[in-house]
């Protein structure tokens, strides 16, 4: 275990004028508080933040961000308070105490919410101050060091979330040295037995290349020095994670990789670098499509290099990278490199970045998209999509370079200019080219995007791009354009209600009796006439307080040409245009189980017209309309539908259509769900007893996905309306072995 002067003495090497007093009085508190305490090594509590601190050290942090290291577990596990940390250490650091305790642990197998809720907690707490992220990771790190200790059950656990978020979030901080390290522990907890086989295999290859790497550096050397440039050589055998990555996104075998080594040059300037790289390619053969050139074009983590893969020496293929001491300084450190702190005296002041930092401002735009609205699942995907890509870099026409995530295509790349752009896209030239939407964007591409004032995103796009951004724009313009497709729905009904009273509807009238209505603009209000939540009758009456004859007037249908028509299935389908005689007419049911297979028959209409639900069905309660469907009869839809957008052109074939349901009525009605469960015996039981004790019935179980922790189960119900739905829908909730359940529309 370190000793007090031990820290000091590493933070003095880097930086001579430490506030030793500092230290002292963190080390002294965080040992009194933990007493004896013990972690699950059975080792004293205290070896873990002294760790932590000493990796921190290594990073060349401040003596602040080391007392937070020392102080980070106190407020969670022991007597101590933020007050008391405050009154002892000042503000500053209590309030990044306090912000790493209330950093819980993310769940990455089970409660989805709670993980991403607590991915916005931390990511707000790293655009506050980023000595919150360098201390968590720091802490993740030795955790994942003594990870034997845990029990099994949770190995596997703690070992994905670290794969999953920690790792990448430290590449994207550039800080490449502790990602890969976490990477390597995390994959040997994860996949043991692919670790052990990729791991021997580099043993074995190292031995049977034992004298490879020290010719190769020794050639390279010699090189360098017959040219007249300094430079240092150094090469090294990749990591297990790397190549079985490597293998699995190329689909290679272990015999088919050709650099599994690979050599640094560190030489002392920019021009350097260039020159190295002359001297290099004039002595060897360059391999086609393996240079890199991110000195010119860094990566978003500040990351600079230059890359090239060469037939080499023994005609081996070398992979080099050929960079400045200070370039490898930030591959090794990232933003810790770019950190500037102030002195301790300044009171109040916090570590900030610089502002040539690309790394920061990454952060800063994911740190955007928290305010965008998305729920925290959609978040959370967006965030990940993100951490894991690589990048392309573009230019617009006028030569901005956009950075953008491997496989991104000219949408993102609209998108990632301004959001509006990507909203109007209609199409895109690459290089001068007029090419699909899905093209995927390659290094050095001049993307120009065509636009038209006309254009909504599809929802379709969604699956087609990569960033967080465009998916996150297109959701929001779909779900505008799902308002606006309700705000109509909503004007036309209201419209047919003050016009049965004779009296004027506009939007104007309406905006001085929001406040009554419980809405904050005309259009909200609108769109909630149309989802039904809102009563047509109501509005008017808002609207028109002292006006008696609404109720009867709405009463008189049959004067404008509409009538009602009553199934079976206690639908009103209210129908224009028909002559007094059909006005009797009545509806019959061919058959009885109104499951949306077996349709219903209308009298006075024509001879095969029938009435059937949509593929997700619809039960009382929902807010529901007709789709008049030509030589096949009606198709009954929830308005929440996406069936009902092929239909926005078309209003002549929607059916108003509402449910007048007898309470001795005990038919059950359509319904379908998605179920997100653990993959283990016994789950498909649990699910299914919870269904037959609620009385309902299962026309159809489907297992659309299944995978190693999960299997998603689509099951078409038959409920007696909404409310038992929605009973079932939070039982099924509550089972420890479900994950999510949604209701499917389509």
């Amino acid at each position: 275990m370190m000793r007090q002067y031990e820290l000091v003495e590493r933070v003095q090497k880097y930086k001579p004028d430490v506030n030793e007093a500092l230290l002292n009085k963190a080390y002294v508190y965080a040992m009194q508080k933990h007493g004896k305490q013990t972690r699950a090594s059975g080792d004293p509590y205290i070896s873990h933040p002294l760790e932590v601190a000493a990796i921190l050290t290594e990073m060349r942090l401040d003596e602040s961000t080391i007392a937070v290291a020392l102080l980070h577990d106190t407020i969670e596990d022991t007597s101590a308070t933020r007050a008391e940390i405050d009154e002892l250490f000042g503000e500053d650091i209590g309030r990044l105490v306090e912000g790493l305790t209330k950093i819980k642990k993310l769940d990455l197998v089970t409660k989805r919410a709670k993980q991403a809720e607590n991915l916005r907690k931390l990511l707000l707490a790293i655009s506050d101050d980023v000595r919150v992220l360098l201390v968590k990771l720091a802490d993740r790190l030795h955790n994942m060091r003594t990870l034997e200790h845990v029990p099994p059950e949770k190995r596997t656990r703690i070992a994905e979330e670290t794969m999953e978020i920690y790792a990448p979030l430290a590449g994207r901080m550039g800080i490449q040295a502790m990602r890969e390290e976490l990477e390597e522990l995390a994959f040997q907890n994860i996949n043991r037995e692919a670790y052990e086989t990729v791991t021997g295999k580099l043993a074995e290859l190292s031995e049977a290349n034992r004298d490879l790497i020290h010719t190769i550096e020794q050639e390279l050397s010699s090189l360098f020095v017959e040219q007249g440039l300094e430079a240092v050589v150094k090469g090294r055998q990749k990591k297990a994670y790397s190549v079985f990555r490597k293998m699995q996104s190329k689909s290679l075998s272990f015999e088919q990789l050709s650099d599994v080594f690979g050599f640094r040059i560190i030489v002392a300037t920019e021009a350097d670098c260039y020159r190295a790289l002359g001297i290099v390619h004039m002595r060897w053969s360059v391999v086609p499509g393996r240079f890199k050139d991110y000195i010119s074009t860094p990566k978003q983590n500040d990351y600079r290099s230059i890359h090239t893969t060469i037939v080499g020496p023994s005609r081996q293929r070398v992979e080099l990278q050929i960079r400045t001491r200070l370039m490898q300084d930030v591959a090794d450190r990232g933003v810790a490199a770019h950190a500037l702190y102030k002195d301790a005296s300044d009171e109040g002041e916090t570590a900030l970045l610089s502002k040539d930092s690309r790394a920061y401002s990454w952060l800063r735009q994911t740190i955007e998209a928290l305010s965008v609205g998305d729920n925290p699942e959609d978040f959370l995907e967006h965030t990940k999509l993100e951490l894991f890509q690589d990048q392309v870099f573009c230019f617009t026409p006028k030569g901005q370079l956009i950075a953008l995530p491997r496989g991104a295509t000219p949408i993102d790349f609209a998108y990632a200019v301004h959001t509006d752009i990507g909203d109007t896209c209609v199409g895109a030239k690459i290089n001068g080219r007029i090419m699909p939407l899905v093209t995927r964007l390659a290094n050095g591409d001049e993307v120009e995007i065509l636009r038209s004032g006309v254009q909504v995103p599809p929802p379709a796009w969604e699956e087609i791009v990569v960033t967080g951004k465009a998916r996150a724009a297109i959701r929001r313009a779909t779900r505008a354009a799902v308002r606006k497709q309700y705000s109509g729905l909503g004007m036309r009904i209201l419209e047919r209600t003050f016009s049965r009273a004779g009296k004027p509807l506009s939007r104007e009238s309406l905006k001085p009796v929001l406040h009554r209505l419980g809405h904050k603009d005309v259009e909200d209000a609108l769109a909630a006439v149309g989802r039904g939540e809102l009563v047509s009758e109501d509005v008017f009456q808002a609207v028109y307080p002292n006006h008696q004859e609404t109720r009867v007037s709405a009463r008189k249908p049959a004067d404008e040409g509409w009538f009602n028509l009553r199934s079976a299935a206690g639908l009103i389908f209210r129908l224009p245009g028909l002559g007094k005689s059909q006005r009797a007419a009545k509806a019959s049911r061919r058959a009885g189980n109104g499951d949306g297979s077996d349709a219903m028959p209308i009298r006075g209409m024509d001879d095969n017209a029938v009435v059937r639900f949509g593929p997700g069905g619809a039960v009382p309660g929902d807010r529901i309309v007709g789709i008049m469907e030509p030589g096949a009869g009606i198709t009954i839809h929830p308005i929440q539908s996406p069936e009902l957008t092929k239909y926005d052109d078309q209003p002549s074939r929607w059916i108003d259509i509402r449910w007048d349901i007898d309470e001795n009525n005990k038919n059950r009605f359509p319904a379908r769900v998605l179920v997100t469960a653990i993959n283990a015996p016994g789950t498909l039981a649990e699910v299914a007893q919870v269904v037959a004790a609620s009385e309902t019935n299962i026309q159809n179980l489907s297992m659309v996905r299944v995978a190693a922790d999960f299997t998603e189960m689509l099951v078409d119900l038959q409920v007696w309306d909404l409310k038992h739905l929605n009973q079932l829908i939070a039982q099924l909730k509550a089972l420890e072995s479900v994950s999510t359940v949604e209701r499917i529309y389509e």
